[in-house]
């Protein structure tokens, strides 16, 4: 399986929080998972991936060696995302997104089927 990685941007905690809600009531099984961090860190966005639920069936390693190949080839992204974090201030997560690249690619393809 193959996954892919992408820090999304900076919320409100009670705003993601509530998005991860609403995720979880429509029982959506995709596999697309939402992490935050409260830090822009390579350890900190790990675990948000490792504490991803296991019934995604993922191979849990080549996810996290998704997450280090987005830190180790995306410096710029990771030093404007740290900024914008910093900014925000302490009431804010990190959030970014992993995922199966055909789940995503589904997820995609039917949010555009709703908007014709």
């Amino acid at each position: 399986m193959k996954y892919t990685f992408d820090i999304l941007g900076v919320s409100p905690i009670l705003y993601f929080f509530n998005q991860q809600q609403e995720r979880k009531e429509q029982k959506s099984q995709t596999g697309v998972e939402y992490v935050a961090a409260y830090k822009c860190t390579l350890d900190a966005l790990i675990q948000s991936v490792e504490n991803v639920p296991n019934y995604r069936g993922w191979d849990l390693d080549d996810a996290i060696d998704t997450v280090v190949n987005f830190w180790v080839n995306n410096s710029d992204s990771i030093k404007y995302w740290k900024e914008r974090l910093k900014d925000a201030g302490s009431e804010n997560l990190l959030v970014g997104r992993v995922a199966n690249v055909k789940s995503l690619k589904a997820e995609f393809e039917n949010l555009l089927d709703k908007n014709h």
